[in-house]
């Protein structure tokens, strides 16, 4: 046999065997054995278990809401309304006006304080993670030591009402989440991940320190953003107190606090029907705390998914450095 020969038999048995090679280990990539099938098997049902016990609670919230208050009261909640009733929506719904108004504040004053709270957090954030800034040490120790003392509820009813004169002002219930020292050590430590020679670089190109932060922190900082922005988002929409204590003869108070005082109403007219021998399942009360919490929770839940793939990198950043 010619040397061309040998070398053509040895390049086709050398293909033969590398296509054999390919086709076992495809063979082996397609196949799994009976161990890795109960596995996945036991993976998907556990999942599924889990995601149905997840939503049950919001199922029940929502089943609660339209079933009626006796059939609760004596038979306590059920994956299904026995008795549908509109009752809790009826007087949710008795002051539409009113009702749409502390929706469109609520909205409003989170959205606004959102987006103000971000930006000034962030550019905190960015002066503090800036290794040629001498004072970051201390003022970052300034705004810990805020965590960790603070002047009690008398002190800050009076710096609202009596020195910032925020009584029966909107910006009383602005202001003061505005900015948490929380939030800025958070972006502060997600910012330390984006390298410091990118600032340099931009400095030797002329741009100033504004720019910098605009164009080249803020850009590589979202997921950051997202994240820090969902907890500010829900803590404006989830606050009331602050409206019970700086709001009184304002037209429209905010969704959290109206809904409260609807509950209130409601606890009371049905205590009072009770003192006048009134049954006490005419009047709702467990179930219009479900029609409540429907109210206030729907809009969050929905906005949620926007920002969840957000959330879910702002959590790991800065967790693996390379």
């Amino acid at each position: 046999m010619s040397d061309a020969g040998f070398a053509g038999g040895g390049q086709n048995a050398g293909l033969g065997g590398l296509k054999t090679n390919r086709g076992i280990s495809a063979g082996r990539g397609v196949r799994d054995d009976a161990s890795g099938v109960s596995i996945k098997a036991f993976g998907y049902v556990f999942l599924s278990v889990f995601a149905l016990a997840c939503l049950l609670p919001f199922w029940m919230m929502i089943i609660g809401s339209f079933t009626s208050d006796g059939i609760i009261r004596t038979e306590g909640y059920n994956l299904y309304p026995k008795i549908v009733s509109f009752e809790a929506f009826k007087i949710l719904l008795m002051y539409p006006k009113f009702l749409m108004g502390s929706y469109m504040l609520t909205i409003c004053i989170t959205i606004g304080g959102t987006a103000a709270g971000l930006f000034i957090t962030s550019m905190a954030a960015y002066a503090l993670q800036r290794p040629d800034f001498d004072w970051r040490n201390k003022i970052s120790f300034y705004f810990y030591f805020t965590m960790l003392f603070s002047g009690g509820m008398v002190s800050y009813y009076l710096l609202i009402t009596r020195y910032l004169k925020l009584k029966n002002n909107y910006l009383a219930i602005l202001l003061p989440m505005l900015i948490s020292a929380w939030n800025i050590i958070m972006m502060k430590n997600f910012m330390k991940a984006i390298p410091h020679s990118l600032t340099e670089s931009a400095l030797i190109d002329g741009a100033g320190d504004f720019r910098i932060f605009l164009f080249i922190f803020l850009p590589m900082s979202g997921p950051s953003l997202a994240t820090i922005g969902l907890f500010m988002a829900l803590r404006y929409w989830n606050d009331w107190w602050n409206g019970l204590m700086f709001l009184d003869n304002t037209k429209y108070i905010p969704l959290q606090l109206y809904l409260y005082n609807m509950v209130t109403r409601a606890d009371f007219i049905r205590n009072s029907a009770a003192m006048a021998n009134i049954p006490p399942q005419d009047t709702p009360g467990e179930s219009l705390k479900m029609a409540t919490a429907l109210l206030s929770t729907g809009p969050i839940i929905i906005a949620y998914p926007f920002v969840q793939r957000f959330f879910i990198k702002g959590i790991t950043i800065g967790a693996v450095k390379g």
